[in-house]
């Protein structure tokens, strides 16, 4: 088994929206806002090469929204999804699945794209299976107002229509770490969204977990820090405490999918709950 980084694109978001209750005079310590009071997102994914199958693990909010859209969100440096596997001597057709952690834009936007003559989206990776699960893919396809603006139809549907769309087995109680179908444990939670997937791959010895939107950034580490985003902040609260504290007593490293300036982060118990160990870039483990 391989693994590959792979930077889907940089954006930024506000700061208040990320952090929740917490006051920006504590969060701006460890992520700082511009004069707008947006901080710096990545869209880091990640690539598993194991065997004949090339999994790619989110994929970013793509490219295909207009300008107004795009507005919103600052773009900023030079990633993109092409340019970042052709950088590890791949194509977007080599890629046999997707699997997405959730369906929320910015993690699943760039599975899709115009077609040639821009009257239709279509599955950016042709040859793959994306996955997600039944209860997530009913909640993203019949959102509730909180969330409706962040699963969008033009993200969702072409999968469907396609055949390329393929259901995860979900446990009926969220908590538990289950073996997937792409052969890596999965953590169900609900506490973002309905039935957010966390993956746990086993590498090298080594336990990797993608976080998703669980732990965005290393300045989410703290326990209470959820986002604004979250649609059930208390269980996020009990579902993070509960991770963190496997976490540090199995030494897992933690993928950090949105952190733009931290990678992969260790963390240990002490007398003031979980903190941080170790960083690591993804070129450090991986290599």
């Amino acid at each position: 088994m391989k693994l590959y980084p792979i930077e889907a694109g940089n954006f930024k978001l506000d700061g208040g929206a990320m952090f929740g209750v917490v006051p920006k005079t504590i969060w701006q310590k460890t992520n700082p806002a511009d004069k707008n009071n947006l901080i710096d997102i990545a869209a880091r994914c990640l690539l598993i090469e194991d065997g004949n199958r090339l999994t790619l693990i989110d994929t970013g909010m793509g490219d295909k929204q207009s300008e107004k859209f795009f507005g919103y969100y600052h773009q900023w440096g030079n990633h993109s999804i092409d340019k970042s596997l052709a950088e590890h001597g791949f194509h977007k057709n080599d890629i046999t699945d997707v699997f997405m952690t959730h369906l929320h834009f910015d993690h699943c936007g760039g599975s899709i794209g115009w077609n040639k003559d821009k009257t239709g989206f279509e599955p950016k990776f042709k040859n793959a299976k994306f996955w997600t699960n039944k209860r997530h893919w009913q909640w993203a396809t019949e959102p509730n107002a909180r969330e409706k603006a962040s699963f969008l139809k033009e993200n969702l549907l072409p999968m469907q229509e396609s055949g390329q769309l393929n259901f995860m087995e979900s446990p009926e109680k969220s908590g538990f770490i289950t073996q997937s179908e792409l052969d890596f444990g999965v953590l169900f939670i609900d506490g973002h969204t309905e039935k957010q997937m966390i993956p746990h791959i086993n590498y090298k010895g080594k336990t990797i977990c993608f976080m998703a939107d669980l732990m965005p950034t290393l300045g989410h580490l703290k326990v209470p820090y959820v986002t604004g985003y979250d649609t059930r902040p208390l269980l996020s609260l009990d579902e993070k405490g509960v991770f963190l504290n496997r976490a540090a007593t199995e030494n897992f490293y933690l993928f950090l999918e949105h952190d733009a300036h931290n990678e992969i982060v260790t963390v240990q118990h002490s007398e003031k709950g979980i903190v941080l160990k170790e960083r690591f870039t993804c070129n450090e483990i991986f290599n």
